[in-house]
């Protein structure tokens, strides 16, 4: 019998830019709002989620990614910007914006997307932005409003550049103190 994983799409971040980040994260724990916050060192930019697949479908994902990537050349990225899902006044995600770098993201989200929905993988219906999850409000009160005050002082965040040269596909396990994930695969970014 086949065994199963969560599953995902993921570029990793560098260990300079989950230093930054976590700085953030920091200062934004000085809000007393419920915010189950991301460690600094599993932060990585999902391109897509995968949800429970079985380990022998494994195989034939990295294909399909490796289709996707097949012409995507190496390029930088910059980690830039603080905000949250839907807003600052309502948050429910807080995340990490991408500055420079967002457009061949976007552009590989789309080739990945395309190449996995010929698996079967639904396709998503709303913009892909790429961004770095670095919280996720627990339940809606008071402290809000001060949440949103510490993610607009940070707004202006900018971290190191750094380097997207191939897309991992990670396994994700649920445990007491928080998700755990493991690369399954790694397939580079070949195109020149």
């Amino acid at each position: 019998m086949a065994r199963g994983v969560r599953a995902f799409v993921a570029v990793e971040t560098p260990p300079e830019v989950q230093e930054q980040a976590g700085r953030v994260i920091q200062r934004l724990r000085a809000s007393s709002a419920h915010v189950k916050w991301v460690d600094a060192g599993q932060l990585h930019w999902t391109i897509k989620f995968l949800g429970n697949v079985e380990l022998d479908e494994v195989p034939e994902i990295c294909d399909a990614l490796s289709v996707a990537v097949a012409g995507a050349v190496p390029f930088d990225v910059e980690a830039l910007g603080v905000g949250a899902f839907p807003d600052i006044h309502r948050p429910r995600t807080v995340w990490i914006g991408m500055g420079h770098g967002s457009e061949e993201m976007i552009a590989l989200h789309g080739a990945i997307e395309r190449s996995l929905a010929e698996l079967g993988y639904r396709t998503e219906g709303r913009r892909f932005r790429p961004h770095l999850t670095i919280g996720r409000v627990r339940h809606s009160a008071e402290e809000i409003g001060e949440l949103g005050k510490l993610i607009q002082q940070n707004a202006e965040f900018a971290a190191a550049m750094s380097s997207v040269f191939e897309v991992v596909l990670f396994s994700s396990e649920l445990a007491r103190t928080g998700p755990v994930y493991e690369p399954l695969a790694r397939v580079e970014l070949k195109g020149r």
